[in-house]
């Protein structure tokens, strides 16, 4: 019986007792995520991180060739690792959508409506490369069954006309939605270059996190997506006005976006306990931490592998990253066996094998929830980037 139907079977009766929060790394399942060998789950203290999964069937074949049936597989399948974690889809906190199309994203958001028609969580939607034919990919976190979730809505603002929630606060953190330039009170488009953008999306973030009590010193993690790589310095200059201090790990990909004609979308994560900067600071022009530690939790910065030795070497990169990764995490006093969550920006999935080689050596045992996608990088000679999260169970 393959691992992690098994692990449903034995989960599942405790689930239906009520699973109450865990202060451990437990890891639940393995499988294919959306390429290569992960967990389907690991649940680390509070929070559940969950593999990125297709519209897979039971024989690995896609089950259709539209989004829709697909987008039903992915929620059928996150439901299953959810709930065999002790969790389940009405405690997810946060979802990442991946589309291979953004002309996919209004038959996408009608399945999911379905799914998450009240208090959803939180939710960030780019257009990637997916693997094996994919059309949609999805990753999530949740809070265990009897665990505190929070939906929060600003004063003044309109009601999301899409699925998903601004803010959801759980765990100790609290979880934004990626935001576009958009007006709060009437959810219109606010145009304007890069700058004004992230102007836009960061004066929303502080009314946001207001509403949760915090405020952007709390950020621990952040994760932007910018439509080219040349608009990086653009937005890097007005970021960096909101983050003059311990600035939050943050991770930047190059990617479409989808509804509207955006430059950059941002998501973030706070803390509601107070943070602690660990590692050096990764550059005096990158107002971005090597690592943020919050509770129990380790939020590692995006981590790219090139040097002038390794261009066009996908392989030797990925070893120059994790050796860069274990530094950062000895210098808090972890492994590679306490991560429990990697995203992996490659851009050109068709050179996963030698990821893979690399990966297998890093994580040996009990490998972290796992999402790899295919985009574009600010570093043009880079072929990969990871952003971790690490569990520190002291």
């Amino acid at each position: 019986m393959r691992p992690f139907i098994l692990a449903v079977l034995l989960l599942s009766a405790v689930v239906a007792q009520g699973v109450q929060p865990m202060q451990s790394r437990r890891v639940v399942g393995t499988g294919s995520a959306t390429s290569g060998w992960a967990s389907a789950a690991v649940v680390a203290g509070d929070l559940v991180f969950v593999s990125a999964v297709t519209g897979a069937g039971e024989d690995g074949r896609l089950v259709g060739p539209d989004v829709e049936s697909q987008t039903r597989r992915v929620l059928e399948r996150l439901r299953g690792v959810l709930e065999a974690a002790g969790s389940s889809l009405a405690q997810a906190v946060s979802v990442n959508v991946y589309l291979r199309r953004a002309a996919d994203f209004q038959v996408m958001n009608g399945a999911y409506r379905e799914v998450f028609a009240d208090s959803p969580p939180v939710r960030t939607t780019v257009v990637t490369d997916l693997p094996d034919g994919a059309l949609i990919a999805m990753s999530a976190i949740g809070v265990p069954v009897g665990a505190t979730r929070e939906v929060l809505h600003p004063a003044g603002w309109m009601k999301s006309p899409r699925p998903y929630s601004y803010v959801v606060r759980a765990g100790g953190f609290v979880f934004l939605s990626g935001l576009l330039s958009r007006r709060g009170a009437d959810d219109q488009f606010v145009p304007g270059p890069v700058g004004s953008q992230v102007r836009t999306i960061l004066d929303n973030a502080g009314t946001l996190l207001q509403t949760a009590g915090l405020t952007h010193r709390d950020v621990v993690a952040a994760r932007v997506y910018l439509t080219d790589e040349s608009l990086f310095d653009e937005m890097n200059n007005e970021y960096r006005l909101r983050f003059t201090t311990a600035p939050p790990a943050r991770a930047t990909a190059v990617t479409d976006l989808v509804g509207i004609e955006a430059s950059v979308e941002i998501s973030l994560i706070a803390s509601t306990t107070g943070k602690q900067v660990v590692g050096p600071s990764v550059s005096p022009s990158l107002p971005l931490s090597s690592a943020v530690r919050a509770g129990n939790l380790l939020f590692l910065s995006g981590v790219l592998g090139n040097t002038d030795a390794n261009t066009g070497d996908v392989g030797a990169q990925t070893r120059e990253i994790f050796t860069r990764i274990r530094r950062t995490l000895d210098a808090a006093g972890l492994s590679p066996a306490d991560v429990v969550d990697n995203t992996m920006y490659l851009t050109d999935l068709w050179q996963r094998k030698p990821v893979e080689a690399v990966y297998g050596e890093f994580f040996p045992n009990d490998p972290p929830a796992r999402t790899m996608v295919g985009t574009r990088l600010v570093a043009r000679a880079g072929l990969i980037e990871m952003m971790m999260t690490a569990y520190d169970p002291r």
